[in-house]
């Protein structure tokens, strides 16, 4: 934590004076972005671009900040923040613009957002940012689950699985050759490079189903898996179809969170039981406590100590909460898988930067 008490004693001792030299006092969630800011550097990501025929776009960095002060805002759409932008001079002069009539149109944040889409901006900030700040740290515990995320667009067709031919019933004849049977996802997982195995999980927009407090509840859109390291810090997301199960993420979001920090447990609840996520937990060093699904029969309980570990895993539950009340987890407005998880990276890039802050108050 030395190079975020670093950042944030250059923040309180010489930012925050000369920015009370230049703007109205500063609010306390005016604070609390301009922390974010300078912690994040997202500036330091967008390149500088020459523009020699037509009309230069605007500033990437200034609507990159905006996105920004958008999920710390909470803002539900573009036009609810060109709006604060207006009204807050100190947001807006933090942003970049001086004066209100220089905030661009709805169309220029969507086209500035599309290209930070394809360019994966958000992700590429965060993983740096979690690198830089968090790869030195010993993470204790990494909760690791997944939440809905509602989408207001089209879902795709359901894909119909292949037949398979039918075989015959009972034990093989002596001598009979029976087709051996596919190899399941999970089983692929292992052998497969992280490219591979994220290329294999499906990124479109579709139904899901889970039971929430004893009831069944249905959501369009996707499925955000998380792995969060103690102190509600996401260190890796990844974002499938709605009706992904659960541990179809679990090896590569192991494998994304294992190249950024050191870890000791990794936390899952039983939707993740199942041998093969333990045997890559276990390769990669890890002590996997993972609820254990009965699947019909009767419940092994865990040991005294794991269950007490275990417990720590409602740091998911925190971190998820935080994303959608306060970082625009429930303001998907966007369609289209990339722009779905650039606006849920902006988010979760804010909520880093809020947490990693907050471990030094």
């Amino acid at each position: 934590m030395s190079k975020v008490s670093h950042v944030w004693n250059h923040i309180q001792v010489t930012l925050f004076p000369l920015l009370g030299e230049e703007l109205d006092p500063l609010t306390e969630t005016q604070r609390k972005l301009v922390s974010i800011l300078e912690l994040i550097r997202i500036e330091d990501f967008i390149p500088g671009r020459w523009w020699h025929l037509g009309r230069p776009p605007k500033d990437r960095v200034v609507l990159a900040k905006a996105f920004v002060v958008k999920m710390v805002c909470n803002c539900a759409t573009t036009r609810e923040l060109i709006d604060r932008l207006a009204d807050t001079p100190n947001l807006r002069r933090l942003c970049g613009w001086e004066r209100a009539c220089q905030i661009p149109s709805e169309a220029t944040f969507s086209r500035a957002f599309e290209e930070f889409a394809q360019g994966g901006l958000p992700s590429r900030v965060h993983a740096a940012l979690i690198l830089e700040y968090e790869s030195e740290r010993l993470v204790g515990h990494i909760s690791r689950d997944a939440t809905d995320i509602e989408a207001r667009e089209k879902p795709s067709a359901k894909l119909r699985p292949e037949r398979k031919p039918k075989g015959k019933r009972g034990r093989p004849r002596n001598g009979e050759a029976r087709p051996a049977q596919a190899p399941t996802r999970l089983e692929r997982q292992p052998l497969m490079t992280l490219p591979e195995m994220l290329a294999d999980l499906p990124q479109v927009c579709d139904w899901g189903t889970k039971k929430k407090n004893g009831k069944t509840y249905h959501w369009k859109g996707y499925k955000l898996h998380v792995d969060w390291a103690d102190g509600e810090i996401p260190v890796s997301a990844i974002l499938t179809l709605a009706s992904t199960n659960d541990s179809q993420a679990a090896i590569p979001l192991a494998t994304i969170s294992a190249g950024r920090v050191l870890s000791l447990y990794d936390l899952m609840d039983a939707g993740y039981d199942a041998e093969a996520i333990r045997a890559h937990a276990t390769s990669l060093g890890h002590v996997p406590i993972i609820d254990r699904n009965p699947r019909g029969g009767e419940k092994v309980e865990m040991a005294a100590a794991e269950k007490r570990r275990y417990d720590e895993r409602s740091t998911a539950e925190r971190g998820f909460s935080l994303l959608k009340e306060s970082f625009g987890g429930r303001h998907l407005r966007v369609r289209g898988y990339e722009k779905a998880l650039a606006h849920l990276m902006f988010g979760l890039l804010a909520l880093s930067a809020e947490r990693l802050l907050n471990l030094l108050l």
